[in-house]
């Protein structure tokens, strides 16, 4: 990761969960480096699965996946930073009396001070916070500061910010596109609330059922979105009632409404839907790999060699 820029491919990329139900199918995407990707898609889409294969806590098959010109699972993680939402609800975090500035000088606050304080800024954390006594979307905000104290070149966020306020948010997310322009990383953001992320993606990917429907530069795909709708006439009330409901979120915001209404529409009622995937919630069980996969991984490299 420290040699090769930070960008992220995979290939074919498909996986299986123990039970044999399948995860993610057939995924190729190509992301460069100092990009900011927003993984688009439904609950149980596969966002999540995805993410912990790219983060190395799931052994995906060999060849499949590329962070930084290595295999996350197989080479190591150095660079690679994964924040999910499981962490506020463990509860050492939420029942210990345990002080924001010792976390921070947990993971290399003392090391790192002015992203320490950039961080305790942009967050607005107050370090004497005592986490048991504080509030979800605080304890978020020392999650964030915790996770992206030291330098990353790889940014993996799964529905990270669902907890922090609007104008938080919006300066996280600003911070994020500071980072990308001025340093070598690269982001990938799973979300389901666009807002103030009008312009903020440099690329898209659009998640259903396990696989990848389109991917691509941000701009391309909300351009593609624009020609369509003005050349399209059938469904024009729903369309234009869709239109209407997506202002506030600019052209991003329609075009996430038309894929999430079409995936819909292709699917059916979940109560109808029988193809043989694992729900998202296998993602999360059992100890493993960083503290979430399944498999042992000393075993699983033995037998993919």
């Amino acid at each position: 990761m420290a040699t090769q820029p930070p960008t992220i491919e995979t290939n074919n990329l498909t996986y299986t969960f123990p039970n044999y139900d399948t995860g993610v199918s057939n995924i190729t995407i190509s992301l460069p480096a100092r990009s900011r990707t927003l993984l688009i898609g439904a609950n149980g889409a596969g966002k999540t699965t995805l993410l912990r294969l790219l983060a190395g806590k799931r052994m995906a098959p060999a060849g499949s996946i590329r962070v930084g010109g290595v295999d996350p699972f197989k080479d190591g993680l150095e660079g690679v930073t994964y924040l999910g939402l499981e962490w506020v609800l463990n509860s050492v975090v939420r029942a210990g009396d345990v002080g924001v500035s010792e976390l921070l000088s947990s993971v290399g606050g003392d090391a790192f001070p002015d992203r320490r304080d950039e961080l305790v800024s942009v967050l607005d954390i107050d370090t004497a916070w005592r986490m048991h006594a504080v509030s979800d979307g605080e304890r978020r905000r020392v999650q964030l500061a915790m996770g992206l104290i030291r330098p990353w070149t790889v940014l993996l966020l799964d529905e990270i910010t669902v907890d922090l306020d609007v104008w938080s948010r919006a300066q996280f997310l600003s911070f994020l596109r500071r980072e990308t322009e001025t340093r070598e990383c690269t982001v990938v953001y799973a979300t389901h609330i666009l807002d103030n992320l009008a312009g903020w993606p440099t690329h898209l990917v659009h998640m259903h059922l396990g696989t990848v429907k389109g991917w691509g530069p941000a701009e391309e795909l909300l351009r593609r979105e624009l020609d369509e709708v003005v050349a399209r006439e059938e469904e024009k009330e729903e369309e234009e009632a869709m239109v209407g409901a997506a202002k506030g979120n600019s052209r991003l915001g329609q075009l996430v409404l038309r894929w999430l209404r079409d995936d819909l529409r292709e699917r059916g009622p979940r109560s109808q839907h029988r193809v043989q995937r694992g729900p998202e919630g296998w993602t999360y069980s059992s100890p493993g790999i960083g503290g979430y996969g399944l498999e042992s991984k000393a075993a699983m490299e033995e037998d993919r060699d």
